[in-house]
């Protein structure tokens, strides 16, 4: 058996974490995970067999740390408001992805899956996204008293999703536009209190409109 440390696996879904997200899969080899592991190729083999599912074994472990500081839904439950359980969504998945410590990795690794997508993207998705989409459509159709799976909770969704992701993937485009000395300046919590606050205007309005209808 090659080294079975207790710490041997951790290891290289450490170092696999920092390579993949610095490469993507294609480009990334086990040798330099190994290396950087400071393990040998054997021992990636034997715990994981292929680099295809050492990178989805990795995108578990990272998913796994990032949602255990930031949970779905952070101090809410289903018996509060749902406009306060959107605004722990909304903090929740900001954190999750803009935060700068160790737990951000998720977030770079999902950027690369995004813009050139692998197969694990679908078991990402029946795993991850298919739980936090329906999470936030359940809310956001209980704000607007409307079907969960109508267009315009769909939209509306899209919309606070959308909003989340810009802060992560446009950082090289507001850098350029505004200066990386106030992009740096924005801290999360000002981030996600901007997209709550926003939101729930919109959603308000959009409620508004449905009863000002229902009533003319």
């Amino acid at each position: 058996m090659p080294d079975d440390r207790p710490n041997t696996r951790r290891k290289i879904l450490d170092a696999a974490g920092e390579i993949f997200a610095a490469t993507g899969l294609r480009q990334a080899t086990v040798r330099q995970i190994s290396s950087h592991a400071g393990v040998n190729v054997a021992a990636i083999n034997y715990y994981f067999q292929t680099k295809d599912n050492l990178y989805l074994e990795t995108l578990r472990y990272w998913r796994d740390i990032a949602f255990e500081k930031y949970p779905r839904e952070p101090g809410t439950s289903q018996d509060d408001l749902p406009e306060k359980r959107l605004e722990g969504f909304i903090r929740s998945f900001v954190f999750r992805i803009l935060d700068a410590g160790i737990e951000s990795r998720f977030g770079r690794l999902m950027a690369r899956e995004f813009a050139d997508p692998t197969p694990a993207l679908d078991v990402i998705v029946e795993e991850m996204a298919r739980p936090m989409f329906h999470l936030l459509t359940s809310i956001v159709g209980r704000i607007l008293g409307r079907d969960p799976a109508g267009d315009t909770v769909l939209y509306s969704c899209a919309s606070i999703v959308g909003q989340c992701l810009y802060f992560l993937y446009a950082r090289p485009i507001l850098n350029r536009l505004v200066g990386e000395e106030r992009v740096s300046s924005m801290n999360m919590e000002d981030i996600a209190g901007h997209i709550c606050r926003f939101s729930l205007a919109a959603l308000s309005e959009l409620k508004e409109n449905r009863e000002e209808g229902a009533l003319s």
